[in-house]
């Protein structure tokens, strides 16, 4: 019997007569249902492995499928011209915006001008026979143009000013004379109380020899003129006091023209409501007589 030996295994393999070999130890086969066990193992880890592979290449395919994707769905959401971002401009409207407490004239101007220089892009068309502005623009425009009348758009104060003029001679009081005006807040209020004097300017033939004269007349006795402007806790007053009468003397240009005294006192104070405020004083000239302005505001509404 022929024996080898095996450097792996260290075990001695011998032939008999036959030709059969006699494994000492162990032997070098392995049964047959053990290793078709291992092959078969082999088998589902290669499949395992492939299923690994194929689900990663999948999502791999998805991710560039979307990557891929995106841009055409961006470039179908952009507007018609293909400005992407720009939304469509909203349509124009029209409205007609009726005020309530601006009446005049010149206010409904300085709303035109605030108007158009805070809203540019609107057009504006002032009716004042309506006391309304109609505007044409975007409805983002027209909002902010509502909001600015509203601001504006405010009912108007209105005070009362009494007037006081006194007049005195030798610290003894002659006489009181009261003027009472209802004036409102930015608008100006006149009185006038006396007579209108005529007074020849001058004389012209109309081609005959009769002349004609050519007359002007002139307002004689007491006027007022007062405005006002409300500001934190007072007003600041404007206003004008002329008193005027004839003279007994002539003039020496004519027969009939006469000499006019004029008192006049203007200017520009401040008002607490409810307290007296002396304008001025002024002594009449001629006499020895005296006579003081003064003037007290009261709010009415």
């Amino acid at each position: 019997m022929q024996c080898f030996a095996e450097r792996k295994l260290a075990l001695r393999v011998c032939l008999d007569g036959t030709g059969h070999a006699a494994i000492k130890g162990r032997s070098l086969v392995e049964p047959f249902g053990r290793t078709a066990l291992r092959g078969e193992m082999t088998l589902n880890c290669d499949k395992k492995r492939r299923r690994r592979i194929s689900s990663l290449l999948m999502l791999v395919g998805i991710a560039l499928a979307l990557a891929l994707f995106a841009p055409c769905t961006r470039a179908q959401a952009q507007s018609p011209d293909g400005n992407a971002g720009e939304s469509k401009p909203s349509p124009d409207i029209y409205k007609t915006i009726y005020l309530t407490n601006l009446t005049q004239a010149s206010e409904l101007n300085d709303l035109q001008t605030d108007l158009r220089n805070m809203v540019p892009r609107a057009r504006m068309y002032p009716l004042p026979t309506q006391n309304a502005i109609s505007i044409h623009g975007a409805p983002e425009d027209i909002l902010l143009a509502q909001k600015i009348v509203s601001d504006l758009d405010r009912a108007t104060k209105i005070y009362r000013l009494t007037y006081t003029i006194a007049e005195t001679d030798s610290g003894k009081r002659l006489g009181t004379e009261h003027v009472a005006l209802i004036v409102a807040s930015g608008l100006k209020t006149e009185f006038k109380q006396g007579s209108r004097v005529p007074i020849v300017t001058g004389t012209f033939a109309a081609g005959s020899s009769t002349s004609n004269s050519q007359v002007q007349y002139v307002d004689v006795g007491l006027s007022i003129e007062a405005s006002v402007d409300g500001y934190a806790d007072g007003l600041r007053l404007r206003t004008k006091v002329e008193q005027s009468s004839l003279a007994e003397e002539k003039s020496g240009m004519g027969a009939q023209d006469p000499v006019i005294r004029q008192t006049v006192l203007e200017g520009t104070s401040t008002l607490a409501l409810g307290k007296p405020l002396v304008l001025g004083s002024m002594d009449l000239p001629g006499s020895t007589r005296k006579q003081e302005i003064e003037v007290v505001a009261e709010l009415v509404k």
